[in-house]
């Protein structure tokens, strides 16, 4: 494993986690979601270590990836570009993609942009339209710097806050490490630019992704849902099974938004659908 760094195309420093595979299998491209970071794909990447080659993108203002000067940088097209960016740098012409929430968003958004860069999608608890409860709660948590005092009380605050995840203690502290980190003080702080809020209020209602969905038709896809998202409907995945009746489709239990992608459901599931791609 090794981190890499680059630079978009307007300059901004940019990183990303690579775990090395070989060369003729195609390779698998995580996008993080909104408050997360690269290395929330450790243990898939492990799993796959030696079998084919996994990148991680930090997005910008996330994890090692620099902060812009102005927050509108963080818009989703700006992101895409970030996307595209990282594919050229890393010589990543073609790759299965793995995205959590916004980084399903991308994904979808990618299949728009650049059809044939996309040899499999995995989207996890996220789809064409996204529920404004689960928007509020998002945006309430993203712009919200809480300056904790150790990594216990982030995993305090962590459950307290977020929809029900299924982890042991371990769990949480791992999770916990990937949301916050110390500063120079000793205080942890977000992962990420706080300001990124201020793009989600700015830019209102979520759009309709559903014309996005549709330009996956061309590869194989995979949805996860946890079961008590409020972010991704039942309604909107019966939807989506009914528009890609050959999608897998796996339910975690007892979960909300997001699930971690190392729950039990989830891991045989998704292990298979990504050996099943050259």
């Amino acid at each position: 494993m090794r981190v890499i760094r680059f630079r978009a195309r307007d300059g901004l420093d940019l990183a990303a986690t690579e775990w090395p595979g070989p060369e003729g299998r195609t390779p698998v491209l995580c996008l993080p979601g909104l408050t997360r970071s690269a290395r929330d794909f450790d243990a898939l990447a492990a799993r796959h270590a030696g079998t084919r080659r996994v990148v991680a993108l930090d997005h910008a203002g996330h994890g090692e990836s620099a902060r812009p000067a102005e927050p509108s940088r963080y818009a989703i097209p700006e992101s895409l570009r970030d996307v595209t960016d990282a594919m050229a740098a890393l010589h990543l012409p073609r790759a299965v993609f793995v995205g959590t929430s916004y980084g399903g968003i991308l994904t979808m958004a990618m299949a728009v942009l650049r059809p044939t860069a996309i040899a499999g999608a995995a989207l996890n608890d996220i789809g064409p339209r996204l529920e404004e409860v689960g928007l509020d709660h998002v945006t309430g948590f993203v712009g919200r710097d809480p300056a904790l005092p150790d990594l216990d009380a982030a995993v305090v605050f962590l459950r307290e806050r977020l929809a029900p995840l299924t982890m042991d203690e371990a769990g949480w502290r791992r999770f916990a490490a990937n949301t916050f980190r110390a500063d120079e003080a000793g205080v942890w702080r977000p992962r990420w630019d706080v300001r990124i809020a201020e793009v989600l209020k700015a830019n209102g209602k979520a759009p309709d992704l559903w014309p996005a969905f549709g330009a996956l038709a061309h590869a194989p896809v995979m949805l996860v849902r946890g079961e008590v998202s409020e972010l991704l409907s039942p309604d909107t995945a019966a939807r989506m099974r009914q528009v890609r009746p050959d999608m897998r489709f796996v339910t975690v239990p007892g979960t909300g938004h997001s699930p971690t992608l190392e729950e039990a459901a989830v891991v045989p599931a998704l292990d298979a659908f990504l050996h099943g791609i050259p």
